[in-house]
């Protein structure tokens, strides 16, 4: 299974585009920070993420206001087929 939810902030967002499928898009970077447990002791988790929202959600995603918490949902993939590198591609958002 591949899903991932993270309450994150937008902290740098481009503007909509559409693939040369005429598909909208939308690249980000996400900002997460949150206080974690890890074998008993407590554990700041401070990360970046590069995103992105295609299809119906990009609009929305495009509106968000920068800086503002969101609860994400959707699944990690490798940024192209040759990259290691991953991207997380929204599936659906919500105010945090």
């Amino acid at each position: 299974m591949n899903q991932l939810q993270l309450i994150a902030t937008i902290a740098e967002r481009d503007v909509l585009r559409y693939t040369p499928a005429g598909v909208p898009i939308v690249g980000a970077i996400l900002m997460h920070s949150s206080q974690q447990e890890e074998a008993g002791v407590a554990r700041l988790v401070q990360f970046e993420v590069t995103a992105l929202a295609a299809g119906e959600i990009s609009g929305r995603f495009a509106s968000a206001e920068l800086g503002a918490a969101y609860r994400f949902e959707g699944f990690l993939a490798r940024k192209n087929r040759n990259s290691k590198a991953l991207v997380f591609h929204i599936i659906d958002f919500s105010a945090a």
